[in-house]
């Protein structure tokens, strides 16, 4: 029996939502391109190449001599550091297995056959993946038209007009992946406010760390006001723990005490909760490595846009640039010079690559390579 035809026949007892489902793309193989090669410029899962605080690293050590017990159900520890740092309440918060988990459960749980839910056009993959999981209808809304001042980001009318009463759930993300585009603070607050009571609201926030633009806010200040509102956030990412897998979300305590009742046991493991609570303590290594992220996303687009290469308006550790027609060439030539960029194909963006601003030398490694391409 082929694995193909195994995979049908499997596929055809499966329950309805997941029949038609294909599996999260993470992109390229890069374990298997890291065993091949010597050095890799690994560009393309918008990882934060500086590393966690070295406080979180040491974490990590002194837990070890616990593996072998079960990590906290709760999460305690770092429950109570969270709710320190946002100013909300412990029954508030939320842990899981990255905010993938997270993410995928909201739709366990408030969605289903014979609900809606709602999402961006070139939002992140994984609302889809919730929603059609759930056996739920999908409802992709419009995005802005590519040459809106933020290409191919959340049109908020369009998101609104989408919701029909059997809308169950609406995702977003601000800053948003892939696009890197944001909802400045204005737009955001009527965006929630429009929203119906009876549609649970999540606000991905993701790359929030990351985001320095004078007009961008997150949603956490509006949870006091809208109940049905629900904030993910993640450690992958400023905080460059994304091999620890933690995240979290943020909503009213009513929201998170049914969340908790799909949450899986110990999902959230010793050496990540311990990495977590020690890294979101250190504030320096937070403030330097987003500035030095900041930097280097500017020198970026800079150079690119010298060599013609335009890239659009970005809050994150990414940018997504515009190759046109040549978009698969460059990212099979750059992939031969060992460079790792992420293919938008997937996304409907085919003449797009995002890319992640690395460091200093490897974004110049990335313009080295990308100079030979183009020689």
């Amino acid at each position: 029996m082929s694995s193909r035809f195994d995979e049908a026949w499997f596929a055809a007892r499966a329950v309805a939502g997941i029949r038609e489902l294909a599996a999260y793309d993470p992109g390229h193989d890069v374990a298997a391109l890291r065993q091949r090669t010597d050095w890799l410029v690994e560009l393309g899962s918008n990882e934060n190449p500086y590393g966690p605080s070295p406080n979180a690293r040491g974490a990590v050590l002194d837990a070890l001599h616990l593996m072998h017990r079960y990590p906290d159900p709760r999460g305690a520890r770092l429950k109570a550091a969270l709710a320190g740092r946002l100013g909300v309440d412990e029954g508030q918060l939320l842990l899981g297995n990255g905010s993938h988990e997270l993410l995928m459960q909201l739709a366990q749980v408030f969605a289903g056959p014979g609900t809606d839910v709602v999402y961006p056009r070139y939002g992140f993959a994984v609302f889809g993946l919730a929603a059609r999981a759930s056996g739920a209808r999908a409802c992709v809304a419009e995005a802005l038209s590519e040459d809106a001042p933020m290409p191919f980001g959340h049109d908020p009318d369009a998101l609104l007009g989408a919701i029909t009463p059997s809308t169950a759930l609406l995702y977003i993300a601000n800053p948003n992946n892939p696009t890197g585009t944001w909802l400045d603070r204005e737009t955001l607050a009527r965006f929630v406010d429009a929203v119906p009571r009876e549609v649970v609201l999540v606000v991905d926030e993701a790359y929030a760390e990351m985001a320095d633009a004078t007009d961008y806010a997150s949603a956490l200040p509006l949870l006091a006001a809208h109940r049905n509102l629900v904030v993910t956030r993640t450690f992958s990412k400023a905080y460059a723990l994304a091999g620890l897998r933690c995240g979290y979300a943020v909503a009213s305590p009513g929201l998170v005490a049914v969340m908790e009742r799909v949450r899986e046991s110990f999902n959230v493991n010793s050496m990540a909760l311990a990495a977590c609570e020690a890294a979101l303590a250190d504030v320096e290594h937070l403030r330097w490595t987003t500035a030095r992220n900041a930097e280097q996303r500017i020198a970026l687009a800079r150079a690119l846009a010298a060599r013609g290469v335009a890239t659009l308006p970005s809050q994150t550790n990414f940018l997504l640039a515009r190759f046109g027609e040549r978009t698969s060439a460059v990212e099979a030539a750059l992939l031969q010079r060992h460079v790792v960029l992420r293919p938008m194909g997937g996304y409907g963006l085919p003449h797009y690559s995002r890319i992640t601003v690395g460091t200093a030398d490897e974004n110049r490694r990335l313009l080295a390579a990308l100079d030979e391409v183009n020689a």
